[in-house]
């Protein structure tokens, strides 16, 4: 099953348009605010359909809620490739949004109910590292063929079509899980229990005040990165068209060319350094003396990383704030295997997929709030400084209000 789970993670990061998501839009005549909104509309999207989906997922089967996410992002794929104006970039969003919520979550419980069959629950932060790894191995060589996609087409349209094989080879994986991992096993529920579930999770979460506190850490630390991450990309466009402009490249290549001579290393890197990360997340809790510790160590480091971009931004360093963004890149994928067996250690194993979903929902709600107006200021002032003075700030109220350390223990089976 470990391989299994590693080949999601690995199938599911084989998005060959993610590395140029943004200069796509800003190719098609979309302003820095337009993009937020854009991403805004997708954060909706996932939002609207995200904690009833962790719900269906746990009553229902959490196979067929993966299907229906692999399903609804082939359709997204089909749409973006299609997309020649705002209204089918929309559409795209929402079934992509659709794909996310019944994803996000699901996947994760899946494979801690597999941990806990196996009686290896206190190994989650370890598997759970090395599975996100895969991902991030998944992504370095997705960026590779996206790279030699656009060096040979100069367009980046096909890289949409490319993302389909990949996720129907995903639909396949799922086929093989054990049924028992469904947990609802397909059993036809009223509408009626699914709301109820919904509702034991959702007052779980929010009662207990573990678990309250952690969805505002994501909401302060996943919200914010994920609204700031996609401004490497201008950021790397800039430089790598400023570097071909003094090697005399632009009389030889295309923009687009130019552009992914730049983004394909810079982001083969960047991956490679974040599947490390994940499978370092385990050693950085032992070092630390439990995950609490190793989330406040994280937390100073992320406040660090936002302070040097803003820095870098300020005096216009574009090479120090590609290095910057990497940097947060790396804390980012140490931090998700910490947070989410976090979560694990104050819910019950029934309402996994749901309390994650409503995890998720919480970041994607900052997302939406936030990736807008990092558009609007950007626009206003031409700089990309506002993205990482938001970034600083966030980190700066968790730095200052960080709990007294402890540490929940893991308790195996064997120690009962």
């Amino acid at each position: 099953m470990l391989f299994r789970f590693s080949l999601y993670g690995f199938l599911k990061n084989q998005l060959y348009f993610e590395p140029f998501l943004v200069l796509v839009f800003l190719q098609k005549g979309l302003s820095f605010f337009q993009i937020g909104l854009l991403i805004a509309f997708r954060e909706l999207t996932i939002n609207l359909f995200e904690i009833l989906s962790g719900a269906w997922a746990d009553l229902y089967g959490r196979r067929r809620a993966m299907i229906i996410s692999f399903t609804a992002y082939i359709i997204s794929f089909v749409l973006f490739g299609m997309a020649q104006n705002q209204v089918l970039l929309y559409l795209a969003m929402f079934m992509f949004g659709v794909g996310s919520a019944f994803r996000t979550g699901t996947h994760k419980a899946m494979i801690f109910s597999w941990l806990r069959s196996q009686g290896r629950i206190c190994d989650k932060t370890e598997v759970y590292g090395k599975t996100r790894s895969w991902s991030k191995m998944g992504s370095a060589v997705a960026v590779v063929l996206a790279a030699l996609f656009v060096l040979t087409s100069n367009r980046y349209e096909a890289i949409f079509y490319f993302s389909i094989v990949p996720y129907l080879i995903g639909i396949i994986n799922f086929l093989g899980y054990p049924k028992d991992l469904d947990r609802g096993e397909g059993k036809k529920l009223p509408l009626l229990a699914v709301f109820s579930h919904l509702k034991g999770a959702f007052l779980g979460a929010t009662r207990q005040r573990e678990l309250r506190r952690l969805l505002f850490e994501s909401m302060g630390y996943e919200g914010v990165f994920r609204a700031a991450k996609d401004y490497l990309q201008p950021v790397l466009q800039a430089s790598a068209l400023g570097l071909g402009a003094a090697l005399t490249l632009s009389s030889s290549m295309g923009q687009q060319q130019q552009v992914a001579l730049l983004v394909g290393p810079v982001y083969f890197v960047l991956f490679l350094l974040s599947a490390w990360a994940s499978r370092q997340a385990h050693d950085l809790t032992q070092r630390a003396g439990g995950e609490e510790e190793a989330a406040r160590w994280i937390w100073r480091l992320c406040l660090l990383g936002y302070g040097f971009l803003l820095l870098f931004a300020i005096l216009n360093l574009k090479g120090a704030m590609i290095a910057a963004f990497v940097f947060l890149f790396i804390l980012q994928n140490a931090w998700r295997p910490i947070l989410i067996s976090r979560f694990d250690n104050h819910c019950q194993e029934e309402q996994g997929a749901t309390v994650l979903s409503i995890e998720s929902q919480g970041k994607t709600f900052s997302t939406m709030f936030l990736a807008p107006l990092m558009g609007f200021l950007v626009d206003l002032t031409q700089n990309f400084w506002p993205v990482a003075a938001m970034g600083a700030l966030a980190a700066l109220i968790f730095v200052l209000k960080a709990p007294s350390p402890s540490q929940k223990k893991c308790i195996t089976e064997s120690d009962e």
